[in-house]
Formats: structure tokens, sequence, C-alpha cells
């Protein structure tokens, strides 16, 4: 969502939205730090809008983010994350002390959401494989980042490198990522996600997977959305 709005502001607007601000305050989003919905979470922006938020560290924004930097998996070069998933915390509505705008003013809206498979037309395209990795690629090109759900299997918390695709493991959940772009290795076609496990994990943070294939149905849920327009 910020990356989209600085994109589609020309650079104009670089903001940080609040991911507090979001996980507290969106009931329809899910279960809070337990998980949630990535196209419920867009809906949300464009019906309810986020302010501003940064990282616990840097304290910028209205609503900065209320938990540590940590290691996820043993690797980084923060403290080891907790054992137990943090509670949610409260839905403020309120900017912290400093801040110099009000909540309802500190808001971004989206003029609308979507899933990137909803909006072709015909649906026979929706049916047939390389139409719908065309359509992400094209969507990528025009608009920005994504939002993308997967299903996560044990093999996928070994990662270190390269593409990746399953092979062996148990299914453990979904998980929601950031896609970023594409690109080709040896003839191998993949795209570039950047997940939320800090640095120290995978691609510095980053990883690759198998493209056009619906690897772990990475091409199932792609959603997003445009920012209303501030500029």
């Amino acid at each position: 969502m910020s990356d989209r709005i600085c994109i589609h502001s020309n650079e104009k607007v670089d903001v940080r939205l609040s991911a507090r601000d979001l996980l507290s305050c969106c009931d329809g989003c899910g279960i809070g730090c337990e998980g949630g919905f990535p196209g419920a979470a867009w809906d949300y922006w464009k019906q309810s809008g986020i302010v501003t938020g940064g990282s616990m560290e840097q304290q910028t924004g209205c609503e900065p983010y209320p938990f540590p930097t940590c290691s996820h998996h043993g690797k980084g070069h923060g403290p080891p994350c907790p054992q137990e998933l943090y509670d949610t915390p409260d839905c403020l509505e309120d900017c912290q002390e400093k801040y110099p705008k009000k909540y309802a003013d500190d808001k971004y809206f989206a003029s609308n959401s979507y899933n990137v498979r909803d909006r072709e037309e015909d649906i026979m395209r929706e049916l047939m494989q390389n139409d719908r990795e065309e359509d992400i690629m094209r969507e990528l090109m025009q608009n920005g980042p994504m939002e993308v759900a997967f299903s996560v299997y044990a093999d996928f918390m070994n990662y270190d490198e390269g593409i990746y695709h399953h092979v062996a493991g148990d299914y453990l959940g979904g998980h929601a990522v950031k896609l970023l772009g594409w690109g080709v290795e040896n003839g191998t076609k993949y795209w570039l996600i950047a997940n939320s496990w800090n640095e120290g994990w995978g691609e510095k943070g980053f990883f690759r997977i198998l493209r056009g294939v619906d690897e772990c149905d990475v091409e199932s849920e792609v959603v997003g959305g445009m920012p209303r327009k501030t500029v």
C-alpha cells in the first residue's frame, strides 16, 4: 500500500502506512496477530483508510508498530522472536503524543481494491495459466507491488537461497507476502517476493518461487488496490 502511494504520486507522497492501525482496527480482516485475509485488508484501506506509522525502533508516523524487531527462525542480528504470539494491540484511533496531526486527518485511502484474477472480463482467461501469469506481470508493471497468499510447507522454513519449489514436508498453513517482480535464472522462471521475517532470513529477507505454475497457490490470490489521489 505504501509503495503504491509513492508510485502513483510520482514520489511526491512517501509515507509508511501503519501496520498497527490495520492490525488492530480492522475487525473483518481476520484474528489480529494470529492471521487474516489479504483481500479484506485492502478493502479496509478503501473503506476506512489507514494512518501512518513506522517501526517501534523508529517511532515515526501517527501509530508506530508496538512490537520490536526480532530474529525469525534463529537467523538475523536481532534478539530471537518470542515463542508465543503477541496479543493483538487495542484499536487506539489516536496518534502518538508527539505527532502533529489528528488521527482522522492522517488517514490515507484507496480508491478501489481487487483480486487481479477478478479484473479480467473474460472468465476463460482465468482458466488459462499463461494468461494469469501475464495478468499478474502486467499489474506489477503498471501499478506496483501486490499482496499474495500462498501455502507454506515444512521445507519452506529451511529456505536459504535459490528458486523455491515444494518438495517435501507437511502443510503448515497460509502466509501473506509482498510480490515485487519476476525474473529468469538458468531458464527457470520465478517471482521475487519480500517476506516479513526480516533480513536474516532467505535472500536478505526476500525469496524467489517458481513462476507460471501456481506453485504453492502463489498465483491464486493476488490482491491490490489503487490509492486515492492526494496530490
